[in-house]
């Protein structure tokens, strides 16, 4: 990793993946969601970019699940677990509530994850409304300082930024919005910008996106 030697993390690496960091605003999730005899149904809330799909799919392979993409025919006839990435927004209400009935008939487990608390969203099937609330709840954070450097540091590796300096990262880090998909944009614009331009980053290339 390019800038990593600029930085001292404790942070905990999981098994599954090198660059999924995990501290105390994502653990209970993370620790939940990888276990192999967890009998419950899940649903996972958490903000945009903040590691949903990544953790959805690490329940999926350890408990042989099928994921929904739109394919709620041959789900509804099936007899394996199964996963739903963005539940709230992705699948209809009442393919929803049919699908967690399937699964209560024929005693299969469920994960869920969703950007949309279930206290703000608009059900228009109250007994959805209850059905979810009987899942076990997990809640991945706002992220911390700690953490938006981490997930800073993971996007700018991925893009293959250079960062010659620590003056550079603190730059960013002190005047982007501390939430997983603000820092996801921001570094997206950085990467746009430096490719267009053929420039290194440097502090004035970033006031011009600021």
């Amino acid at each position: 990793m390019i800038i990593q030697k600029y930085f001292n993390y404790s942070f905990k690496k999981n098994n599954y993946e090198e660059d999924f960091f995990v501290n105390h605003t994502n653990q209970n999730a993370y620790e939940i969601s990888i276990l192999e005899n967890f009998d419950q149904n899940i649903f996972l809330f958490g903000p945009k970019k903040s590691g949903k799909s990544f953790l959805i799919n690490l329940w999926k392979n350890i408990n042989n699940a099928v994921v929904y993409k739109n394919n709620f025919s041959e789900i509804i006839k099936s007899k394996y677990n199964i996963a739903i990435d963005d539940a709230l927004t992705s699948i209809d209400q009442e393919k929803l509530f049919h699908i967690i009935n399937h699964c209560k008939l024929y005693n299969l487990k469920i994960y869920l994850t969703s950007s949309i608390d279930l206290n703000n969203n608009n059900f228009k099937i109250k007994d959805l409304r209850s059905r979810l609330r009987s899942f076990y709840y997990l809640n991945i954070k706002i992220p911390d300082d700690e953490m938006c450097k981490m997930f800073m540091t993971k996007l700018f590796s991925k893009k293959q930024i250079v960062i010659k300096n620590k003056e550079i990262f603190d730059y960013i880090f002190n005047r982007v919005n501390r939430t997983y998909f603000d820092i996801y944009l921001f570094i997206e614009k950085i990467d746009k910008l430096s490719l267009e331009k053929k420039r290194q980053l440097t502090i004035p290339l970033i006031r011009e996106i600021l």
